[in-house]
């Protein structure tokens, strides 16, 4: 038997096949896109950009732009939420930093935050992971509204037939 030549089998693939219940991958090429039709519209001057909608452990990944100031929404989140600032900056008006291009923000499981974007932004874009539902509230928690991975796909159905690409458009980032 001969050994192993761990130098030479640095550029051999895997060998063998993945579990067949595994989902597929997603690859997002142009993932802040140039095609306008991409962005989902979420409010006036807000949108989303689909990444990832996970519908089997109800996460979503997603980018929003935001295209205005002032305070853009107030929810709270059961679970954790991740972000990365890709343009502009933003805060919550319940904390004194203020999230900017580069910025890494953890949001922890129960915090209640109002999302603010600074009157000389012209546009602020965000890389979200948000796990769970957004259970948005009036200032005292008085319930609003709120938003998850299925209402998410809803959105996204709806926009891609409204501007010809199609309601199975979305398909591709479902998980």
């Amino acid at each position: 038997m001969t050994a192993p030549n761990p130098a030479a089998d640095a550029m051999t693939p895997y060998q063998f096949p993945n579990p067949p219940e595994a989902a597929k991958e997603i690859v997002v090429q142009n993932a802040i896109p140039t095609d306008e039709r991409l962005w989902v519209p979420q409010a006036e001057n807000v949108w989303f950009r689909p990444l990832c909608l996970n519908v089997s452990t109800g996460y979503w990944m997603n980018l929003l732009r935001v295209r205005k100031s002032g305070v853009l929404s107030r929810h709270r989140h059961p679970q954790a939420v991740h972000g990365m600032v890709l343009k502009g900056r933003w805060r919550y008006l319940e904390h004194d930093w203020i999230a900017t291009e580069g910025s890494y923000v953890f949001e922890p499981p129960g915090e209640t935050h109002t999302l603010y974007v600074p009157e000389d932004v012209e546009e602020m874009i965000t890389y979200f992971q948000v796990n769970g539902v957004m259970y948005y509230c009036d200032p005292y928690g008085q319930f609003t509204g709120y938003e998850d991975v299925f209402t998410k796909v809803d959105m996204c159905r709806t926009h891609f037939t409204e501007v010809g690409l199609g309601a199975d458009f979305v398909d591709q980032f479902i998980r």
